[in-house]
């Protein structure tokens, strides 16, 4: 099983435009081959940060990879844009092999 999960910092008080624009996306995950859920966790707030985490989990890291490059992937990130301001640089990829 593998964890892909990207970390977000919004800006304060935009942390409910932040999750709208996730609320509406449509992932197109559904059928990707591999895919097992999807959460989106929320952090504590910092005086200049909230950070969110999404959290999708794949039967493997190869599953995970041949979705990036699918086109399910595209049509996803395809109406990614957000309103100016939410985000307060690029998220942060990780990515975990489960070992127990």
């Amino acid at each position: 099983m593998y964890i892909a999960m990207n970390r977000f910092r919004i800006a304060p008080g935009r942390e409910e435009d932040f999750l709208e624009v996730w609320r509406n996306r449509d992932s197109h995950l559904e059928d990707v081959p591999g895919f097992k859920q999807f959460h989106m966790l929320q952090g504590e707030s910092q005086e200049d940060h909230t950070v969110f985490i999404s959290h999708s989990v794949w039967e493997s890291e190869e599953a995970f990879r041949d979705w990036t490059r699918s086109d399910a992937f595209r049509k996803a990130h395809a109406n990614a844009k957000s309103p100016e301001g939410i985000y307060l640089g690029p998220p942060k990829f990780e990515g975990y092999e489960v070992v127990l």
